[in-house]
């Protein structure tokens, strides 16, 4: 599955309560970054990032989340920290930004170091709103300018250890098609459909998701079937084509509103009765949001006063995080349009 961008990548969850907690994540990057081949100076640059990012929960919000991933964009490879809590926030951010690099050279502690030592880093932590933190790390060092449109979360339900939802981000001349696809139930069964719809798009995004629609149907009938939906965004046509078939969410958030895409009932792989392709306009700036059934429908980026302008996995993160029902497998796929609104 070259050049495809999805939830089945490497990853790991790491509950963040006690110091030991750190540890326990930053032997989860290492791992991932001798997966990946990454160099020493890079995987020791991440150790330094994701420790921080767990000192810092447990500094200020007493636990939290971490997630360390494997990413794709643009077909270059990658490690993503995104860390999550729901603490007091930041008061001063640009105090706490401060590197505290000392004149011999050594490292320093806190935001400043992560911001300094990753590729991409980005915060929002409103007061009273809990803090999420986002870093990336290239595999290759040239690559730190490659633009990354869309970020994802996964969270299993607590029970399980294996996530029945997944997404996918395929791009072809000039457009990206995005996948949600939430397993019938949960556990290994349910992410096995999530996996066969996943690989049932990969290598075809120049096919409309009407299409793409139709070539999971098939590839899922050995499995127990999945709710789906595919956009398709034409980055410089500014549209988007999209097909949902069960209980995706699916919007458009632009010049601040929120336009909710229709799906039709059906399980895809098993009773499919109708399968309708529209098309909608996607402005500069927009972002499109994807999200399973196990996060709830009323999260309101107005709520979250310039959230919309960070980095698309901080998004995800943050709406996984404040919005997650607790009792179902959750996740979210965000896309940001090109340019500004």
């Amino acid at each position: 599955m070259e050049n495809l961008s999805s939830s089945l990548a490497p990853a790991e969850w790491i509950v963040v309560s006690h110091a030991s907690d750190a540890g326990a994540a930053r032997r989860a990057g290492q791992a991932l970054a001798a997966r990946l081949g990454m160099s020493d100076t890079r995987a020791g640059q991440l150790a330094i990032i994701i420790t921080e990012a767990a000192t810092n929960i447990l500094k200020h919000a007493g636990d939290g989340r971490l997630l360390v991933s494997v990413a794709e964009h643009g077909g270059q490879r990658c490690i993503e920290v995104l860390a999550l809590d729901q603490g007091p926030g930041i008061a001063n951010l640009a105090q706490a930004m401060q590197d505290g690099v000392s004149t011999a050279g050594t490292a320093g502690t806190g935001l400043g170091a992560m911001r300094r030592l990753a590729d991409q880093f980005d915060v929002y932590a409103p007061p009273g709103k809990g803090t999420a933190l986002f870093a990336r790390l290239w595999l290759d060092a040239a690559a730190a300018t490659q633009p990354a449109w869309t970020g994802g979360v996964c969270l299993p339900l607590p029970s399980e250890t294996e996530c029945g939802d997944a997404w996918a981000v395929t791009p072809h001349q000039g457009r990206l098609t995005l996948l949600m696809a939430d397993g019938l139930g949960h556990g290994p069964e349910a992410a096995k459909a999530s996996a066969a719809a996943v690989r049932a798009v990969a290598g075809l995004g120049g096919l409309p998701p009407q299409r793409l629609m139709d070539e999971c149907h098939q590839a899922l009938r050995p499995t127990r079937g999945a709710a789906l939906a595919i956009a398709a965004v034409d980055l410089a046509g500014q549209q988007l084509e999209f097909a949902g078939i069960g209980n995706i969410g699916a919007s458009i958030i632009a010049h601040g509103a929120r336009r909710q895409l229709m799906s039709h009932n059906g399980i895809v792989g098993h009773n499919v009765r109708k399968v309708q392709q529209l098309a909608f306009a996607c402005p500069a700036g927009a972002l499109v949001v994807l999200a399973s059934d196990g996060i709830t429908t009323q999260w309101d980026l107005a709520q979250y006063p310039g959230l919309a302008a960070r980095a698309p996995a901080l998004i995800a993160g943050v709406l996984l995080r404040d919005h997650s029902r607790g009792r179902d497998d959750a996740s979210v796929l965000v896309m940001a349009m090109p340019g500004s609104a």
